[in-house]
């Protein structure tokens, strides 16, 4: 089936060159299992999981009948004074494998959401501890945590900030972990732990006593892939510790199985005392995000409030939403049926080898990489920022491969249920298109 701009016109499309795109339109029609179909009847093969999201594989039938029957037995139920029996399934299934002490989860209904909520929880907290006078936020450069005013203002990507003025004040950016000297590292990096001493500079600087939290991805994702060198989450949550500072772990991208455990906290063996989670929470199948936080946060917030009295006030109209729960309860399933997780671990090694093939390109200025999650950089030669990256997107789309371009920086995040054929058609065919640039 054609396209024509004219008829792609009236939708305002998110993170896209509009004009570009509807000049040269690429369009997904169907899905199933590690590959889409174009629009032009092409076998595309998923690179990206969709956007991180589609870990089990695309149009599970499990996931289908699940969100069908719940649809037609109940398809819509508010949560505010009222519930209804799915979200309360899909928190205690959810907690099952979460860290120890983790078990009380806030849904919301994207990652964006679940960041933004996060921020409201630890003000709550403070605030029913006695000390609401934490108005500091610390973050990292480089950072992805949504694009809701909360998530942009704690963002440290120049492009999802430069326009949006009115952020949220008080917000401290520590340096990302990249160095040149770690270009080709295959997992942590061994040098770069001392990184983390920015936040006990911003202690010292505006009072550790006046910090509210501190937001971590385990791995930054969206930027193009940022390992944390060796020692420095567990550095972290030493100066958090010492200070009281909520530290927050962003799950969105790491969570459910990426890394070859269920969170990332579980692969670095470090625990926040708050995660963010979304996309392959459903599976990608229906949206949703979460929130999970320690007993001692939840119980804090919940004493401090009167007897029957509302203890925290903020939700969202779909929070809990029964059909995606009935996604959420699927997927998680499948996950633990399948041992997903663990075929991923096992997968790693294969997926990290092809990867890393790819440094005798000369267009390939580095590759980072851990679990089913690697990053390369190409080296943009004079061009914008970001120009060559489109133009590499698009030629692997026409090569039959969807990869997610943050600028310069391809982020490869292959489906949990991936065979290594799979793995090596898709490097196969991002060798050859950089080899053609």
């Amino acid at each position: 089936m054609q396209y024509t701009a004219n008829t792609l016109e009236n939708h305002w499309m998110p993170f896209t060159g509009n004009r570009d795109f509807k000049a040269d339109p690429r369009l997904m029609v169907k899905a199933e299992g590690v590959y889409f179909t174009s629009h032009l009847g092409h076998k595309v093969i998923d690179a990206s999981s969709g956007l991180f999201c589609s870990a089990a594989g695309h149009c599970r039938p499990e996931i289908t009948e699940a969100v069908a029957t719940q649809l037609a037995t109940l398809d819509y139920c508010p949560h505010f004074q009222i519930g209804a029996p799915p979200s309360f399934e899909l928190a205690n299934r959810l907690t099952r494998i979460t860290p120890d002490g983790m078990n009380h989860v806030f849904f919301a209904n994207s990652g964006s959401e679940a960041v933004d909520t996060s921020l409201k929880i630890v003000m709550a907290y403070n605030r029913a501890r006695g000390e609401g006078h934490r108005d500091k936020w610390v973050s990292r450069e480089r950072a992805y945590h949504g694009v809701n005013i909360g998530g942009v203002s704690l963002s440290g990507l120049m492009k999802n900030r430069e326009t949006f003025g009115a952020v949220m004040p008080g917000v401290v950016h520590m340096r990302h972990t990249w160095t040149p000297e770690a270009r080709f590292t295959r997992g942590r990096p061994t040098h770069g732990a001392e990184m983390a001493e920015d936040l006990l500079r911003f202690c010292q600087l505006l009072g550790g006593h006046n910090i509210a939290a501190c937001y971590v991805e385990p791995v930054a994702g969206s930027t193009g892939i940022l390992v944390p060198p060796v020692g420095y989450l567990e550095r972290i949550r030493e100066i958090c510790d010492q200070f009281g500072i909520v530290l927050i772990f962003d799950e969105v991208i790491c969570g459910f199985g990426r890394l070859g455990t269920p969170f990332g906290a579980q692969a670095f063996g470090v625990t926040p005392d708050i995660m963010t989670m979304a996309k392959a929470l459903t599976n990608g199948a229906q949206p949703m995000g979460a929130v999970c936080v320690k007993d001692e946060i939840y119980e804090t917030v919940m004493n401090a409030a009167p007897a029957g009295g509302v203890e925290f006030f903020h939700g969202y109209t779909y929070s809990g939403h029964p059909a995606a729960c009935a996604a959420g309860l699927a997927t998680l399933a499948i996950y633990e049926n399948e041992g997903l997780f663990d075929k991923a671990a096992a997968l790693s090694g294969h997926f990290l080898d092809q990867v890393y093939g790819l440094q005798d390109l000369d267009i390939v200025t580095d590759i980072r990489g851990i679990g089913l999650l690697a990053g390369f950089d190409i080296d943009p030669a004079g061009a914008a920022p970001g120009a060559r990256g489109l133009e590499a997107q698009k030629r692997l789309f026409k090569a039959g491969l969807h990869i997610k371009f943050t600028g310069d920086s391809g982020i490869i995040a292959p489906p949990l249920v991936s065979e290594e054929s799979h793995v090596d058609e898709m490097i196969g065919i991002i060798r050859e298109t950089l080899a053609e640039m």
